[in-house]
């Protein structure tokens, strides 16, 4: 999974055992000693290792860390309290005798494996807190990893080096930025490991962005998806889609226009009567704005700032953004089931229908487009289609007409409320897409302020956005 093989697992946690001014703590709870195992094999570890603890049992667990409100142990707030309880306990009880030459820090992970017979998902949260020089200011990066092995076994060994690679370049791999993820996998296969969150916190690592670090991830498939909340924060995936309805707008947002927050507002309204009526009961529900990297990336390459813009703008309208890998409706669709099992709807213009059933698309599959739209729409999942309207016509689910012997699958689909106008052509204004806004803003041509919201505009001059100037 790296670029380069470089040093084995047992050579790096031999380098931090000979290293005398790194001296810490490991609390490993959930796949046994995985990490701090490297480091006992690769001898010397008293040079390392002050302590080593598996609070295994959840009441021995919650004694020591306090119980979580939410009753779980494989999260987030649990790893931030194995961290801070066993850091805050190696300056209390050490900075004193060896403070002044000595960089301490605490590792931790909390995880759940699971065979591959097994419903349970194998994932778990990974972190170091540090000082980068002695008596220093505490640094954190935290992992959240899916184990992809089929058994058990495997998937400590994938732990026991994804922990080691972690440790290994949070002391000597800083500098790097570009190449911190590749080292952060080295001597993992292809399709062990996969790192949907890795979070940087405190002086040593303020250079690391974290949004950039994350999108990082997906680029090089170690994670399929990331997601930023409105106020530009990393989230788990998982975490934030659980318990909720989703409601999807695709789109490259560059800019986000008129046009897109009246389709989200529109899904929403449509959105709202289908919860009830199929669930039973208002669930909240999550708009999201996604973005393929297919629509980040010109020659293979990411703009970075240009894709900064993108996500900060449309959270600072309130929207959840999504970067993912996914080119095709099911395939999204297939990743969100892992988590969420209810309501989903994925919003579009209806120029797009013609791209859904474009055969082509889904060459891959044995069972060809009847395949992979049957995989995007079951009885939970639907298409929001908003009409696309221009001076001359109004498309909408009506005025779509598939080649011939595709229409029975259309009006299947159609009659079952599975495809759904959520809006007729006299509520809408003409459809304006970002391409078109940004010729506007690029020639000079002051009309763009028109057609995008006025947070946008003041973003755009402000920061001199997508052409302007």
């Amino acid at each position: 999974m790296s670029d380069a093989s470089c040093a084995t697992t047992v050579s790096k946690a031999l380098k931090i055992n000979n290293d005398l001014s790194r001296y810490g703590a490991f609390a490993e709870i959930g796949a046994g000693q995985e990490v701090a195992r490297h480091f006992f094999q690769a001898g010397k570890a008293s040079q390392t290792i002050a302590k080593t603890i598996s609070a295994y049992d959840m009441i021995v667990s919650d004694e020591i860390y306090g119980r979580e409100a939410n009753g779980r142990y494989v999260c987030e707030p649990r790893l931030e309290k194995m961290l801070g309880h066993e850091y805050t306990l190696l300056i209390e009880r050490l900075s004193t005798p060896r403070g002044a030459k000595t960089c301490f820090f605490s590792f931790a992970s909390t995880v759940a494996t699971a065979s591959s017979s097994s419903n349970k998902q194998s994932h778990g949260w990974m972190g170091v807190r540090f000082q980068a020089t002695p008596g220093g200011p505490d640094n954190e990066i935290i992992l959240h990893v899916r184990m992809l092995d089929r058994h058990r076994l495997q998937q400590q060994e994938s732990l026991g080096v994804l922990g080691v690679n972690l440790l290994y370049c949070a002391f000597y791999g800083l500098a790097d930025t570009d190449n911190f993820v590749p080292q952060l996998v080295e001597n993992l296969k292809e399709g062990q490991v996969v790192i949907d969150v890795i979070k940087f916190k405190g002086p040593a690592v303020a250079h690391f962005d974290n949004r950039l670090m994350n999108l990082e991830l997906v680029r090089r498939g170690l994670a399929e998806a990331i997601m930023f909340s409105p106020k530009n924060e990393i989230l788990n995936v998982s975490d934030a889609v659980y318990g909720k309805s989703l409601l999807i707008q695709r789109g490259t947002f560059r800019p986000v226009t008129s046009t897109h927050i009246d389709v989200i507002q529109k899904g929403m309204a449509q959105m709202k009567a289908d919860v009830k009526n199929m669930e039973g009961k208002d669930l909240e529900i999550l708009p999201v704005m996604e973005m393929t990297m297919h629509n980040l990336t010109t020659d293979g390459h990411v703009n970075e700032s240009d894709f900064l813009a993108r996500v900060e703008v449309l959270t600072s309208l309130g929207y959840h953004v999504m970067i993912s890998n996914f080119r095709l409706f099911y395939t999204l669709k297939r990743f969100i089931r892992r988590y969420n099992q209810n309501l989903m709807a994925l919003i579009m213009g209806a120029s797009h229908l013609e791209k859904l059933f474009e055969e082509s698309h889904y060459k891959n599959l044995e069972g060809g487009l009847l395949e992979g739209l049957g995989k995007l729409m079951e009885q939970k999942t639907k298409v929001y289609v908003y009409p696309h309207k221009t001076p001359d016509l109004c498309l909408t689910t009506k005025s779509f007409f598939p080649k011939a012997h595709l229409r029975h699958i259309y009006a299947y689909f159609v009659e079952s409320k599975q495809i759904v106008d959520v809006s007729g052509c006299d509520e809408t204004a003409d459809y304006l897409h970002s391409g078109d806004v940004v010729k506007m803003i690029e020639s000079g041509d002051s009309r763009w302020e028109q057609f995008v919201p006025q947070k946008v505009v003041s973003a755009i001059k402000s920061q001199k956005l997508f052409g302007f100037k």
